[in-house]
């Protein structure tokens, strides 16, 4: 008599991951690297990832999740519009938006309590209150990412419910509540792998640069996807001297590239040559960004992640109005370090060469700030991170 054949062995269960956090790339970007991170992790070990994200329905967020193929869904949240000022902080729109916060916690305990997640990830924006929030309530482990320097309104709010508390750099560690740092893990800001891959021959052949004299240094001058005037204006007065130098690749926004060129049409053609003008730079990044020798750009959290990971020399021009002066906070941090340069406050044309001018005379100038920042740099923040998530829930 044949024996019973075995039952197949149970597929593993599931991992179930809650992302909350967004409206901006810098909160978005770094929760979907680690979403990515974390499916290849769980794929080699023969498991699968369900996640969940909870966000808003205007952020960029919206667009990412499901483009991912991740279930969205969104909560009631309410904006704080901060001022230097106390008494503008009591302002009819911010006690409208904040009555709305209570909403959103009943909707996302709901959510959390229906879904079951093994971990909740914060990655920082107003979103990210009422959904940590909700963790708390649902007694699910809750991890938070801080990409700044200092931890954001968001995290700070949510720091005392964290099982751990992921930072992008050691300072941030002695800027936390003593009664939380003891939760503290620094894992660095997570990169798109892609960035790290470029080549720039690639860059030249892709955005036809064969004019670009490689004897000399490439900058590489950015504002953001939609740009940034005030680089633009310094950069457009500064161009003249900066292309006597340098070649320039100049991603001025899809709005500003008229204005910009009819200033070009000036130059000589000589110079002319070594510039190069775009909108929006997109899948050749990595490849600009291999080839260039300096960034002129802001200094947002995934900037200053990408450029420290890659060890780029670069000039830093903060946005001033950015969430609690958040920008200038990074850019001081890796110019007190040697790996960066800032310009705070007034920006001009003046104070602009004065500030690239040594880097693309010396080289080893270039060198020894490409290390320092390389120093900073953590390419494998998203595999750090993951270490992190899984933590929460097996210790």
């Amino acid at each position: 008599m044949n024996s019973p054949s075995p039952s197949p062995s149970p597929l593993p269960r599931a991992f179930r991951l809650i992302v909350t956090g967004g409206g901006t790339g810098g909160h978005t970007y770094p929760a979907l690297t680690a979403i990515r991170a974390l499916r290849e992790r769980l794929a080699g070990e023969g498991r699968s990832l369900d996640v969940l994200w909870i966000g808003t329905p205007d952020g960029l967020e919206a667009r990412v999740a499901p483009a991912e193929g991740i279930a969205f869904t969104t909560v009631a949240t309410g904006k704080i519009r901060r001022s230097s000022n106390p008494l503008k902080m009591l302002s009819p729109a911010n006690a409208k938006d904040m009555a709305r916060v209570p909403l959103g916690v009943a909707q996302a305990r709901k959510f959390i309590a229906e879904f079951r997640p093994d971990v909740v990830l914060a990655t920082g924006g107003y979103v990210a209150v009422p959904a940590g929030l909700g963790a708390r309530l649902c007694r699910r482990p809750l991890v938070l990412h801080e990409q700044t320097v200092r931890l954001g309104l968001a995290n700070r709010k949510l720091a005392g419910s964290a099982a751990r508390i992921a930072v992008s750099s050691e300072s941030t560690v002695a800027l936390l509540p003593e009664s939380v740092r003891g939760a503290a893990v620094v894992t660095g800001n997570p990169v798109r792998p892609e960035v790290l891959s470029g080549h720039p021959d690639k860059a030249v052949e892709a955005l036809g640069l064969v004019a670009f004299d490689r004897r000399l240094p490439t900058v590489y001058v950015t504002g953001g996807a939609q740009g940034s005037q005030q680089i633009n204006g310094v950069v457009r007065d500064a161009l003249p001297w900066l292309l006597e130098r340098a070649n320039v690749v100049h991603q001025c926004g899809p709005a500003n590239v008229a204005e910009l060129r009819r200033h070009v049409g000036g130059l000589p053609a000589e110079l002319a040559n070594r510039y190069y003008l775009a909108g929006f730079v997109g899948p050749e990044l990595p490849d600009v960004l291999a080839l260039a020798d300096v960034v002129i750009s802001r200094s947002g959290a995934g900037t200053l992640a990408e450029l420290t990971a890659l060890g780029k020399p670069a000039v830093f021009v903060p946005l001033a109005t950015s969430a609690g002066n958040e920008q200038a906070h990074n850019a001081r941090h890796l110019a007190e370090a040697g790996a960066a340069v800032a310009l705070l406050g007034e920006v001009t044309e003046e104070s602009l060469r004065d500030a690239v001018g040594p880097l693309l005379t010396d080289p080893g100038r270039r060198d020894a700030m490409a290390e320092r920042a390389r120093a900073h740099g953590r390419p494998d923040a998203a595999d750090r991170l993951v270490d992190v998530i899984l933590s929460a829930v097996y210790g």
